[in-house]
């Protein structure tokens, strides 16, 4: 502990106070780095919460004494990455995050008994329109949703319904697309009953208006005829790339498909009569038999006429007529056949396909890329197949052409990374980890090299005025053995002097100089110490 003692006293007050700063930075630093590499890895909890929603979940987050952090202007919250599926089970038995609304849980924290129907209807409504916020923000390219309901009540002795309708706010990542505004639509009118999806408005954050809730029947069924162009001309371009595309591969063709959809509704009624095929249906028989006797030719009197007088009259005195006839009426049933067709609006009337290949590129000797163009017989192969995979027609006027150009931009041949099994997957999280786990130990390589190591240096270095006090005392050390006594060369010795005197003249000359120095020693202790150092660490650097 002396020679301790000692040598922090040989430093002085300034190189302790230096190396103590030194220490210091270097613990901190290092503390820095320790606390940085074993901090748990925060995930997000939950993304672009509501703030009744984040300030819900924040106040559970507290009281189990989880640590948290918020970004996004508190919308995303981070929590520890073991322990986020764990909360977010107990959050959602919890019913958080609510989505920014109430739902049908708002009848459980109700008084039923002080309640009057007015409030009940209302709560009915606010709790409709907040499940179906819930659902709608349960889709993929959703952020956030609000619901509007408008559900009128049937007027006193009024005969007509009115129709309840709905307007909708979304917030969307990216743009939705037709099919999934329909689709919107759709799920709100299924969910009120007496609701047509014509009645449903959708607007996005912008503003845009995306779906009309007052357009006629007729127009919901043309935008319904366009939405379904729109996926049609999608699905036959799905199958064409993918056939083509395992051909000639997926960056070297482009396909565009265009459709024309007949928008007539044809109704057509047709009657087929069969002369061939008869049946009796009903048969008439009609008979007649008259028996008629015509008078002599007595000329027209009254008497004539009167009864007594016609009897009186001989039978002969007249002519006797006869006559029978019959009559036969037969109804037939002809075979008659009726059909009446609708042919609804939105079949294909016609299809046209383009597509456009790249040639075949090669390297010659020189290491250039040389351009080939396909031969006919191979487009005609491409065609066939397309022409089959969109079930051409030539009846129906589909036309189908394949071309072959070169791309503006050569190919490029990206070689994947292959995993023979012993690397592990690595997700994107512990990638980063990874990366900033290697800079925070390169950083800490650079301070112990380059700023730790100098300056070290730099305090245990003496400085300029012990320097100058040991220059001073090498020439007292010289001049003090100069009073010693010198041995003689090796020419002026005495030939007959023997050894012993030669050993007893040599060890009285080495214990005055060590005497002599023991004295300079005492009388200047820090010198003397400063100067072995300094032989020390000469030695060292050589």
């Amino acid at each position: 502990m002396g020679g301790v003692l000692d040598f922090l006293k040989s430093l002085g007050a300034a190189r302790l106070a230096a190396m103590g700063a030194v220490a210091v930075a270097l613990a901190g630093f290092f503390a820095f780095l320790i606390l940085r590499l074993t901090a748990p890895v925060m995930v997000p909890l939950y993304t672009e919460l509501d703030t009744r929603d984040a300030n819900s979940i924040i106040e559970r987050l507290e009281t189990q004494a989880v640590a948290y952090e918020l970004n996004r202007n508190g919308g995303t919250i981070l929590v520890p990455e073991e322990q986020v599926l764990r909360l977010r089970m107990e959050l959602a038995g919890s019913g958080l995050p609510s989505g920014g609304g109430v739902g049908y849980e708002i009848f459980d924290r109700s008084d039923g008994l002080g309640t009057t129907s007015f409030v009940q209807n209302i709560n009915h409504v606010r709790a409709l329109e907040g499940e179906l916020t819930r659902t709608i923000q349960a889709l993929e390219r959703v952020s956030s949703a609000r619901v509007h309901l408008n559900l009128p009540e049937r007027e006193l002795f009024s005969r007509e319904q009115p129709e309840p309708s709905a307007s909708i706010v979304v917030r969307s990542r990216g743009q939705l697309e037709t099919a999934q505004v329909r689709a919107i639509r759709h799920l709100v009118a299924s969910a009120v009953k007496g609701m047509r999806p014509d009645r449903v408005s959708i607007v996005d954050e912008t503003g845009r208006l995306l779906a009309d809730g007052t357009v006629a029947q007729d127009m919901f069924a043309a935008s319904a005829l366009d939405e379904r162009r729109v996926e049609l001309e999608r699905r036959v371009r799905s199958h064409v790339e993918e056939i083509v595309s395992s051909v000639v591969g997926r960056d070297r063709m482009r396909v565009q498909v265009a459709t024309e959809l007949d928008h007539a509704r044809v109704t057509t009624q047709s009657d087929t009569y069969d002369p061939d095929g008869r049946v009796i249906r009903s048969t008439q028989t009609r008979e007649e038999q008259s028996d008629n006797q015509r008078a002599a030719a007595d000329g027209v009197t009254v008497g004539n006429e009167l009864p007594a007088a016609g009897q009186q009259q001989g039978a002969g005195a007249a002519d006797r007529e006869s006559a029978n006839s019959t009559e036969e009426v037969v109804n037939y049933e002809i075979s008659k056949t009726s059909k009446v067709e609708t042919t609804e609006a939105g079949r294909v009337a016609r299809i046209s396909v383009a597509v456009v290949i790249d040639g075949n590129y090669s390297q010659n000797p020189d290491g250039d890329v040389v351009y080939e163009p396909r031969s006919p017989e191979e487009l005609e192969r491409i065609a066939a197949l397309v022409r089959s995979a969109v079930g051409f027609s030539e009846a129906r006027g589909d036309r189908v052409e394949v071309v072959n150009l070169r791309f503006a931009e050569p190919p490029t041949l990206a070689l994947a990374p292959k995993n023979d099994g012993w690397l592990p997957e690595l997700t994107r999280s512990d990638v980063m980890r990874i990366i900033e786990t290697a800079i925070l130990g390169l950083i800490g390589i650079l301070v112990v090299l380059f700023v730790a190591r100098p300056l070290v240096r730099r305090i245990l270095a003496p400085d300029e005025q012990e320097l100058a006090q040991q220059a001073e005392g090498l020439p007292e050390l010289a001049h003090a053995s100069a009073g010693l006594p010198q041995l003689a060369p090796p020419d002026s010795r005495d030939p007959a002097m023997d050894q012993v005197a030669m050993a007893e003249i040599a060890g009285e000359v080495q214990q005055a100089a060590v005497m002599r120095v023991q004295e300079m020693v005492a009388q200047n202790r820090e010198e003397a110490v400063s100067i072995v150092r300094n032989w020390i660490n000469e030695e060292a650097a050589a």
